[in-house]
């Protein structure tokens, strides 16, 4: 007997092959996708069977293992490195697992201590730009805390020519960032000492010049800690720290005519060190000039 369906209803065995063969497409075009991932992950119907119906689990398929390529380790040169800065530079270079060379004129220092031994130390005068160009290789940021005073000319020439040549000849070599560490403006003491901010000024200049997005500037005030003088150490914090202490919660005094600079509150060594090897290795660290409130609230960031 002929049946009839009403229109858009199927028979029961129609039904059944369109069931059948969307599970088979189903089942292609996973095994497709599975197999352009390089992984064969199998559900129900998929997996093998043995002669007793179960699953084989003899063998397992690992996915592909992709291997990274570690980042190549960042090269630190600090200009005047066996100085009361640098060293600290140095030290705190070093406890961020950084490679760290030095640069000055009388090479390595007398510093019996072991984080020395694990410093690259070079000897060269940035006046002279030959005898340490080569010390640039690999280099892939420079802190200088080179500064001095004499004569005026004798000051600018440390403070201001001196690191004008660094900046000009990393600029040169192609390395990414260059940290200066300069000085905070004190008022009447600038003219009593115009050679020695003049030439500190100059280097600022060039140095936002060369490296408008990847040079950064400290302007520290008096900086303590414990300074060695040849056999030597001056606790310098025993006067330091209560200044700074005080001071630092007295910026509004700074604004005072003619004597305001002369609160500007004294910087630890380890913050200054802290500071510039942060600047001079984390890109999101921004370009310009940091005063001595900026240094202290960027030493106390974790």
């Amino acid at each position: 007997m002929l049946q009839v369906y009403p229109q858009g209803k199927c028979s029961r065995g129609e039904i059944h092959d369109k069931l059948v063969f969307r599970l088979d497409f189903r089942r292609k075009t996973s095994s497709i996708a599975t197999s352009r991932n390089r992984r064969f992950l199998s559900t129900g119907s998929d997996i093998p069977t043995g002669p007793n119906g179960s699953a084989k689990t003899d063998k397992v398929e690992e996915a592909e293992t992709v291997h990274v390529s570690p980042q190549p380790t960042e090269k630190l040169l600090v200009l005047g490195g066996n100085g009361f800065v640098g060293s600290h530079v140095c030290k705190e270079a070093l406890n961020r697992g950084l490679t760290v060379a030095s640069l000055s004129r009388s090479g390595r220092p007398s510093i019996q201590e072991s984080w020395a031994n694990s410093v690259m130390w070079h000897q060269g005068n940035l006046l002279s730009t030959d005898s340490w160009k080569d010390v640039l290789k690999g280099v892939t940021s420079i802190i200088s805390c080179v500064g001095g005073f004499g004569s005026n000319s004798e000051m600018y020439k440390i403070n201001g020519t001196a690191n004008i040549n660094a900046v000009r000849a990393a600029s040169e070599e192609g390395v990414k960032r260059f940290v200066y560490i300069s000085a905070a403006d004190f008022g009447v003491v600038n003219y009593l000492l115009q050679g020695y901010y003049e030439g500190k000024r100059a280097a600022e200049t060039e140095l936002l010049t060369r490296y408008p997005y990847g040079g950064v500037i400290l302007r520290p005030g008096f900086i303590h800690g414990t300074r060695r003088v040849g056999s030597m150490k001056l606790p310098l914090s025993v006067i330091g720290s209560p200044l700074e202490a005080v001071l630092q919660h007295a910026k509004s005094l700074t604004q005072v005519p003619l004597v305001g600079p002369l609160f500007i509150p004294p910087v630890n060594v380890n913050a200054v060190a802290k500071v510039a090897v942060r600047a001079a290795t984390e890109p999101v660290f921004p370009p310009g000039i940091v005063e001595v409130y900026g240094i202290l609230r960027y030493s106390q960031q974790r």
